[in-house]
């Protein structure tokens, strides 16, 4: 009677979507089944007889000749997982279960291309990553280093830059640029530059491989795509709600692994996340900004001009320094608006924020704390002199003439100086001298007027 089972087994194994394949002591294939082709993309012909070693990815090999020695050591490996190198070049993740043949000298093994589980697990750890770095660093920098590292954990991303563009003055920023071979990528004529202005432009992705390439690349990139040793580039634009914010770029080294459509679509997915966070953080700042910083003369408010001065009184107390807080008051200033109108008025502010800084050192406070109202903070002050030298050159700066809106403009500061810790030693008690000395000031103007 004839045997059921006695059609060949390989005809059975070829219709597994798992491949199965032997090897030999030598590490060569003596036998794959059709599967292989699907997943490696070479058929069986190419295989057969060639080191298994050289299919697997560079990164990955040391390892897998360990696994190798001990499966032919007599220790079968359940689900050890490595990458190979497809035909076209793609990297595909490999999940294997094999054992070694004592009887034919052969290594047994079952093949399951776990690409896809694994780039979901990519995609699923890198969101992850990014949303928790999203909310722990402290800037934008500390930000982009770390998306830098998460990337750099699943692409080839040694070259790798962000792009900031400011549609108000139509410029293109880099808050983050490494790259050996272009360190100032904002210069005219960069490939780095040319490459972001494209994605920024289109709002869509650019992969650039070197030939052969499938795809056509955009006009002007041709070069960039010449020769096999040439980098790959792949740039992704940040989109936001209100458009296109900025760019993320990788640059593979010459001769490295190529990135592929997959890269572009994980990457893609990154970005989306990575615009979210930036804009998080940009928002962030300007609320900062708006909580502490005077929105007509851009000048620190009174909240933060109390922070600059308990410090700055520390520091004194500490190191046994000298400090001074000047009052500054306009006289006259509500004329001007009932005269002139608020919209000079605010001209006036702005022109007297200006000179105010341009009379201290850039480690100074100059601070608008209401209508009229200005406040200087002197840090670190070696003698008295130097705070009457400050008060001077601000008398002689704001008493030149201004011209606003066609109308000439002068005005006269009463100043009122408070000195640590010759007037106070307290916060409370720095102001209020100060603020007693400016009414006096004012005073003692008004009745030389009258």
């Amino acid at each position: 009677m004839e045997n059921r089972n006695s059609a060949p087994l390989a005809s059975y194994i070829d219709l597994l979507l798992d491949a199965v394949c032997a090897v030999d002591k030598q590490g060569r294939f003596v036998f794959v089944s059709a599967a292989c082709e699907r997943i490696f993309g070479y058929c069986a012909d190419e295989m057969i007889g060639q080191l298994m070693i050289d299919m697997v990815h560079p990164a990955d090999r040391l390892r897998t000749l360990d696994a190798a020695r001990e499966i032919m050591g007599g220790e079968p490996k359940l689900n050890f997982e490595n990458r190979y190198l497809r035909k076209d070049g793609q990297v595909v993740h490999i999940l294997w279960s094999a054992r070694w043949s004592e009887v034919d000298q052969l290594r047994i093994a079952v093949a399951r291309d776990i690409t896809e589980r694994k780039q979901a697990e990519s995609r699923q750890a890198a969101l992850y990553a990014i949303s928790e770095a999203a909310h722990a660093a402290e800037d934008l920098l500390a930000l982009f280093r770390r998306i830098h590292m998460i990337i750099g954990e699943w692409l080839p991303a040694l070259n790798f830059s962000v792009a900031l563009y400011d549609e108000h003055c139509a410029q293109l920023n880099f808050p983050y640029h490494v790259d050996d071979q272009e360190p100032q990528p904002e210069l005219p004529g960069t490939m780095t530059g040319r490459v972001c202005t494209e994605v920024i432009r289109t709002g869509q992705p650019i992969l650039l491989t070197p030939n052969p390439n499938p795809c056509t690349p955009p006009a002007g990139f041709e070069a960039l795509m010449t020769g096999q040793n040439a980098p790959c580039w792949l740039g992704v634009p940040l989109n936001s709600q209100n458009g296109t914010i900025g760019a993320l770029i990788v640059k593979s080294v010459p001769g490295g692994e190529r990135y592929t459509e997959q890269d572009k679509e994980l990457l893609q997915y990154v970005c989306a996340q990575v615009a979210t966070a930036i804009e998080r953080k940009q928002l962030h700042a300007r609320l900062q900004h708006l909580a502490q910083y005077d929105q007509l003369t851009q000048l620190p408010n009174r909240e933060l001009l109390r922070d600059r001065l308990k410090a700055s009184l520390q520091l004194a107390r500490m190191d046994g320094g000298r400090m001074a807080l000047l009052y500054v008051d306009l006289d006259r200033f509500k004329q001007v608006n009932d005269t002139h109108g608020h919209a000079v008025g605010d001209m006036l502010l702005q022109s007297v924020a200006n000179r105010l800084k341009g009379c201290v050192r850039e480690t100074d406070t100059v601070a608008r704390i209401g209508g009229d109202e200005f406040v200087v903070l002197l840090h670190s002050i070696h003698a008295a002199d130097d705070t009457d030298i400050v008060v001077g050159k601000i008398r002689q700066v704001l008493a030149r003439p201004l011209r606003l809106d066609g109308h000439n403009l002068s005005i006269h500061p009463s100043i009122g100086v408070a000195r640590y810790p010759d007037h106070g030693t307290e916060e409370k008690q720095l102001f209020r001298h100060a603020d007693e000395a400016m009414y006096c000031a004012k005073r003692e103007h008004h009745l030389r007027m009258v």
